[in-house]
């Protein structure tokens, strides 16, 4: 996803849960991706304007968060994400043809 997005915090976060449905914390987001907490702090409140994370369960005093599937901004991030993995396995499948066909040609 980030790979055709950009690096951007934001993307990288959303990134991340995209990979990971599951729930964590910020700080468990902050060390996995390798921003600063500022960056994070700076960037998180956007996402969750757009209410892209739901808090899901506290683990002691820490919240933990994931993923909004109800909401139609990260259905279409879902959506996109997958269309992009798919596009980029087609790429890898169709360079290994070509390279199989090459060698054909060849021997």
């Amino acid at each position: 996803f980030s790979q055709y997005l950009g690096d951007s915090p934001q993307i990288r976060i959303i990134d991340f849960f995209l990979d990971n449905q599951s729930d964590y914390s910020k700080k468990e987001i902050i060390e996995t991706i390798g921003i600063s907490k500022t960056t994070f702090y700076k960037v998180w409140p956007i996402l969750e304007k757009f209410e892209i994370f739901v808090p899901t369960r506290k683990y002691g005093n820490t919240q933990l968060y994931s993923l909004n599937k109800q909401s139609m901004i990260v259905k279409q991030f879902m959506s996109l994400d997958s269309a992009l993995s798919k596009k980029a396995i087609t790429k890898i499948t169709n360079k290994k043809s070509n390279m199989t066909i090459g060698r054909s040609i060849r021997a």
